[in-house]
């Protein structure tokens, strides 16, 4: 005897059944939201990031992971070689380029700088 369950309840109760397709819908339907949420996403910006290193061409300019902006005065297949100020270069990863700016942004940060210095 049983001082929490009654008796009666007890064998009352219905045999265990398998869930069968009913129960298999709910954590399909996670994955799924999981999948477009968070995995299409990431490999769609990716490919576009992996289609941009590839177009990356002499005379772009870029900005690297660290912020830093720069004009391509030469690459190879795995560096690329940043203009950051008059003669003087910088050399990254091709990979750690992070976006291409508009034609025009180089030269019009570096008059800004010149003429905040004089």
């Amino acid at each position: 005897m049983s001082f929490f369950i009654s008796d009666a309840l007890a064998a009352a109760a219905p045999a265990a059944q398998s869930p069968g397709m009913e129960g298999m819908l709910f954590p399909l339907g996670i994955l799924a939201f999981f999948y477009f949420l968070f995995l299409r996403p990431q490999s769609k910006r990716a490919k576009e990031k992996k289609q941009m290193i590839a177009a990356i061409s002499k005379g772009v300019e870029v900005v690297t992971n660290g912020g830093i902006l720069g004009k391509v005065a030469d690459l190879d297949e795995n560096f690329v070689k940043l203009e950051v100020s008059d003669n003087v270069f910088i050399q990254v990863q091709r990979q750690s380029i992070e976006s291409m700016m508009p034609k025009g942004t180089y030269k019009a940060i570096t008059k800004k700088v010149v003429i905040n210095k004089a």
